[in-house]
């Protein structure tokens, strides 16, 4: 078996996992940033969750409904930005982002069992899918919820 067959394994494995039972998926009870994302394309339409705690993302989580790579990569990217900090996320994103479209190698990224999905940028229809949630992560740093929330901001892959 080749490194290409194992990480094709991995790829498999990983998203089937994480859309039958997706991480941190659920409403959470007070966010104080959150944005959504959707993509008419393929059907996805994702909202992403904070608590932040100053710099601190305190817990984070996701509600919604999609393709199996993007509820997969949503799902690993919660789990990446728990508990870490705003600035070490909005990094994480970039990088994930320039692997998924061809700016940067998985290899050299530093993206752990996230470069399971370097694969994907070979399909440009499903870069939207797996860039969805990240692009909503982004979104939700950047706009905090305010107590006149029902703006209808989101986030479009």
């Amino acid at each position: 078996m080749n490194d290409g067959d194992a990480l094709s394994d991995l790829y498999q494995e990983l998203v089937l996992e994480h859309k039958r039972s997706p991480r941190n998926f659920g409403p959470m009870a007070s966010p104080t940033h959150e944005a959504r994302g959707t993509n008419p394309q393929c059907g996805d339409d994702v909202q992403v969750q904070l608590r932040l705690d100053g710099d601190r993302i305190e817990d984070v989580r996701f509600t919604g409904v999609g393709c199996a790579i993007c509820m997969a990569s949503t799902s690993m990217m919660t789990e990446a930005v728990k508990k870490g900090d705003v600035p070490s996320a909005l990094e994480l994103q970039e990088r994930f982002r320039a692997v998924m479209t061809g700016k940067r190698e998985a290899a050299d990224a530093g993206l752990g069992k996230l470069a399971c999905f370097e694969g994907v940028r070979r399909y440009p229809s499903r870069i939207k899918c797996v860039l969805l949630g990240w692009h909503a992560l982004s979104h939700a740093i950047g706009d905090p919820q305010r107590d006149d929330a029902g703006d209808g901001k989101g986030a479009s892959a």
